[in-house]
């Protein structure tokens, strides 16, 4: 009996034994393998997708009209008569997933142009609804017969889109993120229409939910509209709309990804006014100018003159926009009516003192200045350095009261001829870079005349004194635009000769009043230096070839360098690639504009900042 309980211990502790070395055993295993099974754990990236898509706030749809206007005005003007005279009246339908708003009753256009008449649309969607189908129609409201009126709505333009509620941005239409006329921009037959849509937000900042929780990792509880984490002097709120990355610094300073000289941290500061950093704008403020005598008018740039440029400028692919008044801009914005001068000439240089004092420092590299004075000569003249940003063109009293032959019409004409003239010198058209710019060597005899004409004959542009300022061409100026290149030896096409940073740029001649011609030839291309960086020569091919023919400026090609960065470059970001373009606007001088940013991928290619790829990996993810 007592062998066997000794039997039965010795039992149990052979037993503990063996479970206290499986322990040991075990405990050394853990000891020994744990760290590299933390390390796994440490390097795998687990992404967890929050596809809510309203979980905050009551899911709705804003359709704004921001701007609305008709291209007829152009055509009308164009023609012999009085058909400029009858204003369009015009609304608009929208339907938002079957549900439409149209507003004859509550608002009628009548008017060439809305600009800062805004209205908009509100309509509840179902919660989690992924997109919304947005369709905009404009009517006008047409008049016919001539005894007996009769009036019928006409639709004339119609717009359709789809919105994603998860991106906030749309496609699958007439609009979509950085087409060719501008994110929310659309030019149709008879209207040309700006517009925005956006989602109810809890925190204000049109970032949708899911795109702060999954694309660029933000709070959906808080306004991102002035907060700038990069600190590139550029909010999340804007970097985000226009595809940047808000959470890494980009030289929005030196970015101007359309070449319109108007950088991106000026295209922020002009977000209010329909600027796009990936559509050319051409901004100027105007001014006008008290009565001089008596029997005189107040010198203003009429609306009518304006229609008839912003339209030409349209039909090419560029928004231009004239502050005459806006409600609510800067002191010193545009629209002043200035004391009245006597003289003004470009050579008295008094283009200073409005230059200094009614002409907004903030908008100083960003708008031109227009004055519209009293009867002296129209110029293009640096009022500050040698960057010409200031013009000036007049109407004088025979003009304004119709004198000599003048009509309303002619006289709307007249000054729109003056300004687009004008314009052009500030947008890379000079007599230095093509010799039939403001040549005025046919004056002084037939035979100057008949040299001219065998020359320069060929070059039918407002951008030409012969055809604008023949005695004989009387009141049919309007033939004249910028040239299109097609009418044969000696013409060039101004349209693809603009080069619109030029405003902002040091002219590469001091201009006085009179010069001789020829003036000075001057090469085409500027010497570039960066810095810190080196050009790549293999990047640069394989960008361009990448890119293929496409350009920003179109048709204009465009060539493209791309720079490394080095040690010495100072710059708050690990972005290490820099791509720049130089558009070839024939023999006008262009310069160097940053366009992109960027890393290097493993193999060595370029990797540009794409928050779609980003959406487009998610979704492409199998759902869990």
């Amino acid at each position: 009996m007592k062998n066997k309980k000794k039997q039965k211990n010795n039992k149990l502790i052979v037993g503990l034994a063996i479970i206290i070395a499986l322990l040991i055993v075990a405990s050394a295993y853990f000891v020994y393998f744990e760290p590299i099974e933390e390390e796994i754990v440490e390097n795998v990236e687990e992404r967890v997708i929050d596809d809510r898509i309203s979980p905050l706030e009551n899911q709705g749809l804003t359709l704004e009209i921001l701007r609305i206007r008709h291209r007829g005005l152009h055509d009308k003007l164009a023609t012999m008569g009085n058909s400029w005279k009858k204003t369009p009246s015009f609304y608009f339908v929208a339907n938002i997933d079957g549900k439409e708003f149209e507003t004859k009753k509550q608002t009628t256009f009548t008017t060439w142009d809305t600009m800062n008449q805004e209205r908009k649309v509100l309509r509840d969607a179902k919660e989690e609804q992924e997109t919304s189908t947005v369709e905009l129609s404009i009517v006008e409201i047409v008049e016919s017969g001539i005894i007996f009126k009769r009036y019928s709505d006409v639709e004339k333009d119609k717009l359709k889109v789809i919105y994603d509620y998860r991106t906030g941005r749309w496609d699958g239409g007439d609009d979509s993120f950085k087409d060719e006329d501008g994110t929310g921009h659309y030019v149709g037959e008879t209207f040309e229409i700006w517009f925005n849509i956006y989602q109810t937000d809890i925190d204000g900042d049109a970032i949708p939910y899911w795109a702060e929780v999954n694309v660029i990792n933000t709070n959906p509880r808080i306004d991102d509209s002035d907060l700038d984490p990069d600190e590139d002097e550029i909010p999340t709120s804007w970097e985000y709309k226009w595809g940047y990355d808000p959470n890494t610094w980009d030289d929005h300073k030196n970015l101007d990804p359309d070449i319109d000289g108007i950088e991106n941290v000026e295209e922020y500061q002009m977000a209010k006014w329909l600027a796009d950093p990936f559509h050319e704008d051409i901004y100027v403020e105007v001014d006008g100018m008290e009565k001089q005598k008596l029997i005189d008018v107040t010198h203003q740039f009429s609306k009518y003159s304006q229609q008839l440029l912003i339209e030409r400028f349209c039909r090419h692919g560029i928004c231009l926009y004239y502050d005459d008044g806006w409600p609510d801009g800067p002191v010193n914005g545009g629209g002043e009516i200035l004391k009245s001068y006597t003289g003004g000439a470009q050579d008295a240089g008094q283009i200073l003192e409005f230059y200094k004092h009614h002409f907004a420092d903030e908008r100083k590299g960003i708008f031109k200045y227009l004055l519209i004075g009293y009867d002296s000569p129209a110029f293009n003249h640096p009022a500050e350095f040698n960057r010409p940003d200031a013009m000036h063109v007049y109407n004088t009293v025979k003009l304004a009261l119709g004198m000599k032959g003048y009509t309303q019409r002619t006289r709307y004409l007249y000054l729109a001829t003056q300004a687009q003239h004008e314009l052009g010198h500030s947008l890379g058209i000079t007599p230095w870079s093509h010799q039939g710019c403001d040549n005025a060597s046919y004056e002084g005899g037939k035979a100057n005349e008949e040299k001219f004409l065998e020359d320069w004959g060929n070059y039918p542009s407002v951008m030409n004194y012969y055809f604008i300022n023949q005695k004989d061409a009387g009141i049919f100026f309007i033939l004249y635009d910028y040239s299109d290149g097609t009418h044969g030896p000696g013409d060039q096409n101004d349209w693809e000769s603009l080069y619109l940073p030029t405003f902002q740029m040091e002219a590469r001649v001091v201009e006085e009043y009179m010069f001789e011609f020829p003036p000075p030839k001057l090469e085409e291309k500027l010497d570039f230096e960066l810095r810190g960086w080196n050009y790549d020569p293999e990047l640069t091919e394989q960008f361009s070839h990448t890119i293929g023919d496409w350009s920003p400026v179109d048709p204009i090609p465009t060539s493209w360098f791309v720079f490394v960065k080095t040690d010495e470059a100072n710059q708050p970001s690990d972005r290490k690639v820099r791509v720049y373009a130089q558009p070839d606007a024939g023999t006008t001088i262009t310069g160097w504009t940053l366009s992109y940013e960027g890393t290097l991928d493993s193999e060595g290619k370029i990797d540009i900042y794409s928050d779609q790829d980003i959406v487009d990996s998610i979704l492409s993810e199998p759902s869990s």
